[in-house]
């Protein structure tokens, strides 16, 4: 199923905004800078590499995200470390696995979570994330 960026946009703001920690009880953005959200303000490199993988092992997702989208992303610093990444602070990363299967949802491919393993790297949880 084609389905437009803006269409694939909306469809991830409606999975992923409802759960991130950074809304407000009012469920707006409670970013200083909403544009600087890594996940929509790189939206179309996300969405061309999720849709560039088929597996249903997240490891591919995670390594085409860091090589298509990370790699371009301002906060990355030259040695490929991101602080915001190890702050749990970019949405991209935090909602991963959710952001995967939206889009993958929403394009018609499935996306088999029981292959889901932990050891194959930092992902989105089922809900906000907590920081310490």
């Amino acid at each position: 199923m084609d389905r437009s960026l803006v269409e694939l946009e909306a469809i991830v703001r409606n999975r992923i905004c409802k759960l991130c920690t950074e809304r407000t009880i009012d469920g707006d953005c409670n970013l200083e800078s909403p544009s600087s959200c890594a996940l929509f303000r790189l939206f179309p490199q996300v969405a061309r590499a999720i849709q560039s993988v088929q597996s249903d092992d997240i490891g591919p997702y995670i390594e085409a995200i860091r090589r298509n989208v990370c790699s371009v992303c301002q906060d990355q610093a030259g040695d490929g470390t991101c602080e915001n990444r190890q702050q749990v602070q970019c949405a991209l990363d935090a909602y991963l696995l959710l952001v995967v299967d939206a889009i993958e949802e929403a394009t018609g491919k499935t996306f088999d979570k029981k292959t889901y393993h932990p050891s194959a790297g930092p992902v989105a949880q089922s809900g906000p994330q907590i920081r310490l």
